[in-house]
């Protein structure tokens, strides 16, 4: 009984593992999408989507199983649970993928992103990707260390963020309302990618050490 539930528990983690590969390609091409104003990416980015929600579905339903047939307590309890909300923060990062594909899809055969706010978004793109990546990574190791890390790293997204309204709210801005609302979206999008990684980190050390202060370590 016992080996049948790690084995299952574990395969679960391993499903989390493959969304997060599916979320870091929806991440790169919705940011090429939107940066190059290919329609056929962004397009790939949206169709796509329907991958990520139905791997979470089968992710739901293992962990369900495992919560109805085998009653897991204390920290097997705590991981099934855990994996219950880190495979709806990844669906929301699939999510916010798509909605930077569309801001793209939309401007064609314009660009959103005005050439000289390009390099402050292509940041923060890369900040995401680098985030997802990680947080895989976080997950497959259970690593409590890398996850405080990773929370403690997106300070570099928050200052990114500041940065893009830095630039929005100048007095040298000289490309309209459209583009304005485009800068924003765009900026929190990429934010709440960031913060959804951070979020999946925190219940990693949850999972392990039963705590939520990431302080810890």
């Amino acid at each position: 009984m016992r080996d049948s539930f790690d084995e299952q528990l574990g395969q679960v983690f391993t499903d989390l593992v493959g969304i997060c590969g599916q979320v870091r390609v929806a991440v790169t091409d919705a940011t090429q999408a939107l940066l190059t104003g290919d329609i056929t990416m962004a397009e790939k980015v949206i169709s796509a989507d329907r991958e990520i929600d139905l791997a979470r579905e089968d992710v739901e339903e293992n962990a369900i199983e495992l919560l109805t047939l085998q009653a897991p307590v204390a920290r097997d309890l705590r991981s099934v649970v855990a994996a219950l909300r880190m495979v709806t923060e990844l669906e929301r990062m699939g999510d916010l993928s798509v909605h930077v594909a569309k801001i793209a899809r939309m401007r064609v055969p314009n660009l959103a992103i005005p050439d000289e706010v390009a390099p402050t978004i292509r940041k923060m793109a890369e900040v995401a990707e680098d985030m997802v990546v990680r947080v895989s990574q976080i997950i497959a190791d259970r690593d409590v260390r890398a996850a405080i890390e990773l929370g403690r790293d997106d300070e570099i997204m928050d200052g990114l963020r500041r940065a893009s309204f830095v630039e929005l709210l100048s007095d040298d801005w000289s490309h309209g309302v459209e583009a304005a609302v485009d800068l924003a979206l765009l900026g929190r999008y990429y934010e709440r990618i960031a913060d959804h990684a951070v979020s999946i980190a925190q219940r990693i050390v949850f999972v392990v050490t039963g705590e939520t202060d990431t302080r810890l370590a």
